[in-house]
């Protein structure tokens, strides 16, 4: 059972709104520039976004640990976690590309409780509870109906540390955008995977993402209806590499079966 007290839904939305607000105001600026890789940049707002989101988590609940894409892991409450990624998409924001987002998700007695992702580009919230479902600015939402492959529209991304598994996905990508009405790469995981939980997407998958980046989302997609697994068909798919299958019920196993393939 989740530990008491237990955050609210609306503050981790008004937080996020808040982190939003700095990544919007920011977003046509130039940026400094830090690389944690070849391909892996950071801008001053995404520090700063996450300096926001620490201190509001903080402030309201100082016992509990998070674990955030720049400054790493803090605290070791096992029990009540926070996952943040302040701004996913940098790469996108940084060229000035519209695709980016801020995703906040909370985690106690084990799992997942609350998900918030907010694009504030176009000003869509989209959020979840456990047990209590998802919605976009207030409004529900649930996957699509869709249960033909060559009918379905994908999406994925490709890790920066495999190329085994980069190749391995090239692979996938091009065998399914031949067998679907196409597969999308928009950068964005957080935003990918709410798009297939308001039925935008009907499927999106990725070899070996961060934990932060598929937190919130996932509960997301789950809560309007999707279903969730690693890509072998395991549901408990919220654990290192964090390779992940979200997608409508209808397609999941033609996915699981197509992409096993390679």
């Amino acid at each position: 059972m989740p530990s008491s007290p237990q955050p609210q839904l609306q503050e981790v939305i008004d937080w996020a709104k808040a982190a939003g607000k700095i990544a919007l105001d920011g977003f046509l600026k130039d940026h400094d520039l830090g690389f944690k890789g070849a391909t892996d940049v950071v801008t001053e707002i995404d520090y700063q976004c996450e300096k926001l989101l620490m201190d509001s988590i903080l402030s309201a609940f100082p016992q509990h640990a998070i674990l955030t894409e720049e400054a790493g892991a803090i605290g070791a409450n096992a029990s009540d976690r926070w996952y943040i990624d302040p701004l996913d998409g940098t790469v996108n924001y940084s060229h000035r590309i519209p695709m980016y987002a801020v995703s906040v998700a909370y985690e106690s007695g084990g799992g997942l409780q609350l998900g918030v992702v907010y694009d504030p580009s176009r000003d869509e919230c989209f959020a979840a509870e456990r047990g209590k479902g998802a919605w976009l600015n207030g409004q529900p939402i649930h996957v699509s109906n869709c249960a033909a492959l060559e009918k379905s529209l994908l999406c994925t991304g490709f890790p920066y540390r495999s190329m085994d598994k980069f190749n391995r996905n090239l692979k996938i990508f091009d065998h399914l955008t031949r067998h679907s009405q196409g597969v999308r790469r928009f950068g964005c995981a957080a935003l990918e995977v709410c798009y297939v939980a308001d039925g935008r997407l009907d499927g999106y998958w990725e070899q070996e993402i961060n934990a932060w980046d598929i937190a919130a989302g996932t509960l997301i997609v789950q809560e309007a209806g999707g279903v969730v697994t690693d890509l072998e068909g395991n549901p408990d798919f919220f654990k290192p590499p964090y390779a992940v299958l979200g997608s409508a019920p209808g397609i999941h196993a033609l996915l699981l079966e197509q992409i096993r393939r390679f």
